[in-house]
């Protein structure tokens, strides 16, 4: 993780991409081992599952095998891994702004934007001086390093939403929400229900704040709250 500040007094917080994609590949490797093994031991079970496979597996002779199931496991730990690079977040901090970074897009915000920076579980949140939460990305960077440095440079920190009891869980037709803010909650649940729908929730999430709704997630459900409004 690079972390140093740099010119102009902006201390910029990202994971590095190189060690990033070694760990994938290493993970990768290892896994395409443990398969060859697990191979080999359900051929010798009549009961277990999965025998046509692992026959097809254990019938390639060595050094075939493990070499090509730990080649194959490489391949796959690659592509996690630029996946990781690419989904990974990046933290710009300097006195005037923050420059949050992340799938090739980068957002930034200016200092008066920011009245609060809050660690929500493994994402990072940032809240205007009214409450409303202006972004919310997930994190994988050291939390105390991250503190330190938005410390370091005047923004308040927290380490849990101190709005985290304001949240109501969402249910289809609840009384409360903004007109429109229903059927975009609607729209977030079955997008969060695809495996493509990363892309479409994260729209919607924006769409829900344009109303006035900040919502988060929690175990497969949505929660939301109303900033200078009663619950």
């Amino acid at each position: 993780m690079k972390g140093e500040p740099g010119n102009g007094g902006v201390a910029v917080l990202k994971e590095s991409a190189w060690v990033l994609t070694v760990f994938c590949v290493a993970c990768g490797v290892v896994v395409g081992g443990v398969v060859t093994l697990l191979a080999e031991w359900l051929v010798r079970l009549s009961w277990a599952p999965l025998q046509g496979p692992a026959r097809l597996l254990t019938s390639v002779p060595e050094p075939w095998q493990s070499v090509g199931s730990v080649g194959v496991g490489a391949v796959l730990g690659l592509v996690v891994g630029f996946i990781a690079v690419h989904e990974s977040l990046s933290v710009r901090v300097s006195a005037d702004h923050v420059v949050l970074g992340i799938r090739d897009a980068s957002e930034e915000f200016g200092r008066d934007q920011v009245g609060l920076v809050v660690r929500d579980g493994k994402q990072l949140v940032l809240l205007g001086p009214d409450g409303m939460e202006i972004a919310r990305e997930e994190c994988g960077l050291p939390w105390t390093r991250l503190a330190e440095t938005f410390a370091a440079y005047g923004y308040q920190w927290a380490d849990e939403d101190p709005h985290r009891e304001e949240f109501r869980r969402w249910v289809p037709g609840m009384p409360g929400l903004p007109d429109g803010a229903d059927a975009l909650l609607r729209a977030r649940a079955a997008a969060r229900e695809k495996d493509a729908g990363a892309d479409d929730a994260r729209e919607l999430r924006g769409e829900l704040l344009r109303l006035g709704v900040v919502v988060r997630d929690e175990k497969g459900r949505q929660y939301w709250r109303t900033p200078g409004q009663s619950s």
